[in-house]
């Protein structure tokens, strides 16, 4: 018996006509979005520690090149993208009480990842390191959909903003801690950070306690999050492989997976952002670590916020403005301006961006598919943003090993601003939030089978 099962974790669900109050925006977040928030929380700790150390280790340390580096950064995206369409299918499927899996999916997803921490104590070579990685990156891909489908199952569907920008901002609360925790470890430790090529024990030091905050997160799951989220919805029928491959004829989905994959092919990966910022602005290897706090903390204070914002305004719309905010942040970057001041101004705009797209994507895509097939829906939308992502970081690098840091960051600028507009375009005419969304899985003809039933969604108007 989990001690979270004997709780209810449903928010009152709003009504289905009638405008949103503004006191039921105010209502308490359901405890399973908080128990996830804890989970996300300390996980975070663990994976942020070795994230905050791996660039210059591997750069500084082991002598990669940013080329290479490119291909390893890339793996971290590619091999989670492979295996999230398998995570929120397998997720879907009922169990023997008849509840879909996602909290197993999402224990198996992190319980993997928490047993790659210990083994990057042993390796010390490329491939190896890349292996980990991959494995690491296999157990993010399988707990993410099951994870925000929770989130959405347990949470009314005129506030999924907020629901994920709480989860996002405690998420966000372990990878402000993460760096600070491998900053201490690594001090404590004595170790050096190989910009001389010195000793390894420091680093080890962080990937030892980095595995045993791992293991207390797949603790929390287990103990703390219930394994039914919500009433089961009105169709028995168990969602197949081929349904949820055919979710991208929802036109909400499809837009904005299509939406989500341009402006992911723009997206510079964190661990190039921090580089370029180390680099260019001349920070000390030393402080390199802490560079990540700047962006949590911007992300910390403004998820919850921009979640609610995002209820009111539109998800799609903010989730385009957010874009736009990473822009400013590549502007500032390439500009003649140096110093501490322009350091914080880039972090904040980072840490913006990540506030005003990350939960936000999660729910306006959960307000465009079916009950019976959320963990799906939500895996095709992180899978087509990852591959992208994944191909971002493999011609960055590449760029960056052919013309130099600057000009690939500005030759990303010019095409993100481009996708922008496009992304602008594409959903313009998207349907509103929760319109299209049937209560079975789709068919495969044109015509669903049954009769439509649409949640209540406070999302965006038609433009």
């Amino acid at each position: 018996m989990y001690v979270a099962d004997s709780h209810s974790s449903k928010a009152p669900v709003a009504p289905a006509t009638g405008p949103v109050r503004r006191g039921a925006a105010l209502r308490s977040v359901p405890g399973a979005v908080l128990a996830l928030g804890a989970v996300s929380m300390v996980t975070d700790i663990s994976s942020e520690m070795v994230n905050a150390v791996l660039p210059l280790y591997l750069l500084t340390g082991l002598g990669l090149s940013p080329l290479g580096f490119g291909l390893l950064d890339g793996i971290q995206n590619g091999f989670s993208a492979l295996v999230q369409l398998a995570g929120g299918y397998l997720a879907d499927r009922r169990g023997r009480d008849g509840t879909a899996r996602h909290k197993t999916v999402a224990a198996v997803g992190y319980g993997l990842s928490a047993l790659c921490r210990p083994l990057l104590l042993f390796v010390h070579t490329v491939p190896l390191i890349g292996a980990v990685i991959a494995a690491d990156r296999t157990g993010k891909g399988l707990r993410t959909a099951p994870r925000d489908a929770m989130i959405s199952l347990a949470t009314e569907p005129a506030h999924r903003g907020r629901a994920f920008g709480v989860h996002r901002a405690m998420d966000t609360a372990g990878a402000l801690l993460g760096p600070l925790t491998a900053f201490l470890v690594l001090r404590l430790a004595g170790g050096p950070l190989l910009a001389d090529g010195g000793e390894r024990h420091g680093y080890d030091a962080v990937f030892a306690v980095s595995a045993c905050v791992a293991v207390l997160g797949v603790l929390i799951l287990l103990l703390f999050v219930p394994n039914r989220l919500s009433a089961d919805a009105s169709s028995t029928t168990a969602p197949t492989l081929r349904s949820s491959l055919t979710l991208l004829r929802l036109p909400g989905l499809r837009r904005l997976a299509l939406c989500a994959v341009l402006l992911g092919l723009t997206t510079v990966s964190d661990s190039f952002l921090y580089l370029l910022i180390q680099r260019r602005l001349g920070l000390s290897v030393n402080l390199f670590p802490l560079l990540p706090l700047g962006t949590a903390a911007a992300f910390l204070l403004l998820a919850v916020p921009l979640g609610s914002l995002a209820d009111r305004v539109g998800r799609r719309r903010l989730f385009l403005l957010g874009h736009g905010v990473l822009l400013l942040a590549y502007g500032l970057l390439l500009s003649p301006l140096r110093g501490l001041p322009a350091v914080v101004c880039v972090l904040v705009l980072h840490g913006s961006f990540y506030a005003a797209t990350d939960g936000v994507l999660a729910a306006a895509a959960a307000d465009t598919v079916p009950v019976e097939q959320r963990g799906a829906g939500l895996a095709l939308v992180g899978t087509g943003q990852a591959l992208a992502r994944f191909a971002c970081s493999l011609l960055f690098g590449a760029l960056w090993s052919v013309v130099g840091g600057s000009t690939a960051l500005a030759w990303s600028a010019g095409a993100l601003a481009l996708c922008v507009a496009g992304a602008a375009v594409v959903l313009r005419t998207s349907e509103p939030a929760g319109r299209a969304v049937a209560a079975g899985p789709v068919a495969v003809e044109p015509v669903a089978a049954g009769p439509v039933a649409a949640e209540p969604v406070a999302d965006e108007k038609r433009s």
